[in-house]
């Protein structure tokens, strides 16, 4: 068994080399509105143009199971947000508008005129934020486990119970952070890696961002969405859709059960089916 699972560890690493290796040969710039260079790739053909976007301390790499599956069909670009993966790192506030910014600047600098901004986690705001400066350019956005509840705002005490930790020691206390957002269920091994992957972030970066991200509220970013938002979420936190629903009529929500905040990562041929089919809901 230990050597069937070293294998399947040797194995994993390889995939991800390669991916990484694949990522940085495909790798295109485009400069925010600040001077920020962003960092993206490009893959497939066709419309819509799927815009894949992670969410905090993540890379283009949390996309790697998703790129193959729908570059056979679309055009599929990734992105790193500034202060993220390859993308630059000299911002002084990380706000949610300026990541909007970067998403609107790639868009833009790709030459994409009809898309589907998919954000997970903090990037469901993000998405918003670039849906209101890309306007007509995009038909629909999908939040991958994150938008629950359009009218939770976070309160001091939230932000003193998150926060603080990670401002007295970022790389111990963002590992439990992290790994509650997991369930029992999860591979042990996927969850180190990722508390390992928020770790190596830049502590300062990651801090100003989630501190902008718990200062923005949803309710004001809806006003400008006049198309087709799916949330395709996991059964690890409860959803809110009657409260949703009020607030937006074109809401629709989506649950994978069995799963936690990485879901895309933790069952990736069900995500894929799953959003696949929220795609062609959106585009029919």
């Amino acid at each position: 068994m230990k050597k069937i699972l070293s294998i399947i560890g040797i194995l994993v690493c390889c995939a991800a080399v390669a991916w990484f290796i694949q990522a940085q040969a495909n790798n295109k710039v485009a400069v925010s509105k600040d001077g920020v260079k962003i960092i993206y790739s490009e893959y497939g053909k066709g419309e819509p143009v799927l815009v894949f976007v992670h969410g905090w301390c993540g890379s283009r790499a949390v996309w790697q199971k998703q790129v193959p599956y729908f570059a056979k069909k679309y055009r599929v670009i990734t992105l790193d947000l500034a202060g993220h993966g390859a993308s630059g790192r000299q911002r002084k506030e990380y706000t949610q508008e300026a990541f909007g910014e970067d998403i609107a600047t790639v868009v833009n600098a790709a030459g994409a005129d009809k898309v589907i901004l998919i954000g997970h986690s903090m990037s469901g705001t993000i998405i918003l934020e670039a849906n209101r400066l890309l306007k007509d350019k995009v038909i629909g956005l999908v939040a991958v486990d994150t938008l629950e509840n359009f009218e939770y705002v976070a309160t001091p005490e939230d932000k003193i119970k998150y926060i603080e930790p990670l401002k007295k020691d970022f790389v111990k206390n963002s590992g439990p952070f992290m790994r509650d957002m997991f369930n029992k269920n999860a591979d042990p091994r996927l969850i180190e890696q990722v508390v390992r992957n928020v770790a190596r972030s830049n502590p300062e970066i990651a801090i100003n961002t989630i501190e902008y991200y718990f200062d923005t509220p949803v309710i004001p970013l809806l006003a400008d969405v006049n198309v087709p938002l799916w949330c395709l979420n996991a059964d690890l936190w409860p959803d809110y859709p009657e409260i949703n629903s009020k607030h937006l009529k074109s809401y629709h929500l989506r649950v994978m059960p069995g799963v936690g905040h990485f879901l895309m990562v933790e069952s990736p041929d069900e995500f894929n089916r799953q959003l696949d089919d929220i795609i062609s809901r959106i585009v029919k």
